[in-house]
């Protein structure tokens, strides 16, 4: 199932992908975040329940049902976090072919980037930086199978592949 057929208020977003480069920018303005190996997926909650989409539009509710369970239990009315969904091998590590496995969904765990939408209210012009302390709030550490993505500003160029601008 698709929803591109059934659209929600904001309309299917595309996630912003990560894009190669020799060094990630070094200057002021830019947060960092580890890229890891899963789905993108888009995890949408409205009074109808919750779908995970992934970025070609595909529904994965079904194959990630703790994810789904996890992001239902957020105390908000609805909202749409975009983020991935990874299995981890023995040394912590998302590992993609673990992830492919259908036998492994219960393993699962979301990692969000970011929050794009919070009880009805569009939050894609905001700064970076609300955005990012939004899901932080809302999580805590009360959600195991989901987390908020680590980022790290300048300076740490040994782990980073994944850079967003922090400024709009």
């Amino acid at each position: 199932m698709s929803l591109r057929g059934t659209r929600p208020r904001l309309g299917f977003i595309e996630p912003c992908l990560p894009s190669p480069a020799k060094a990630p920018p070094s200057d002021a303005g830019w947060l960092h975040e580890i890229k890891h190996d899963g789905f993108r997926v888009l995890a949408r909650r409205q009074s109808e329940g919750v779908r995970l989409i992934t970025r070609n539009g595909n529904d994965f509710t079904g194959r990630f049902p703790f994810i789904a369970i996890a992001v239902a239990s957020l105390p908000v009315r609805s909202c749409l976090v975009d983020g991935e969904a990874i299995v981890c091998g023995e040394n912590g590590l998302a590992v993609f072919d673990l992830i492919r496995n259908h036998r492994t969904g219960a393993a699962a765990e979301y990692c969000a980037f970011d929050l794009l939408e919070l009880d009805g209210r569009d939050l894609r012009r905001q700064p970076i930086e609300n955005r990012k302390s939004l899901p932080a709030e809302l999580l805590g550490d009360l959600l195991p199978k989901i987390s908020l993505n680590e980022q790290f500003r300048r300076g740490r160029r040994d782990c980073l592949s994944r850079s967003v601008q922090a400024r709009l």
